[in-house]
């Protein structure tokens, strides 16, 4: 019998990334959970695991595109902070993520134009609206798309 080909959702980053960071170093919940995290098959992850990773930048090759899979429907999609805590770690990735993943940055307006249509309907931090601006006019200014109307 055939063996089946896994895809990228039935794998962890560890394999992924054909990497074992190994058991963490470092006492904090955070490093923690990022060391666990990296074992999980990525069709496990819950919206908060996608957070913290994405947050912490770790796995992004691989957690950014699942994220904006969940955004696209939902752009105010929450881990287990604030509406718009996900969008928000997506938002904060640094240009040289971007400008390697230039694929994805159209994805990432669409998400950040859809959240700040909703955002008023919601409570949400304080800041989220501005960021969320501001993110989308860097990403524009690097994709070479249209400022915010």
């Amino acid at each position: 019998m055939p063996q089946r080909t896994r895809t990228i959702a039935d794998q962890t980053l560890d394999e992924l990334e054909g990497v074992d960071w190994g058991p963490p170093t470092f006492d904090s919940s955070v490093v923690t959970n990022v060391h666990r995290l990296r074992r999980v098959p990525l069709k496990q992850y819950r919206l908060e695991d996608l957070r913290l990773m994405i947050g912490q930048q770790v796995g992004v090759n691989y957690l950014v595109p699942r994220a904006l899979d969940h955004l696209e429907p939902h752009p105010l999609a929450s881990g287990d902070f604030y509406p718009g805590d996900l969008l928000a770690a997506v938002a904060r990735l640094p240009d040289a993520f971007w400008s390697t993943h230039q694929e994805l940055t159209p994805r990432a307006i669409q998400a950040i134009d859809a959240a700040l249509a909703r955002i008023h309907k919601v409570d949400t931090a304080e800041g989220l609206p501005d960021e969320l601006r501001a993110a989308r006019a860097r990403l524009a200014a690097l994709h070479g798309g249209p400022p915010a109307t």
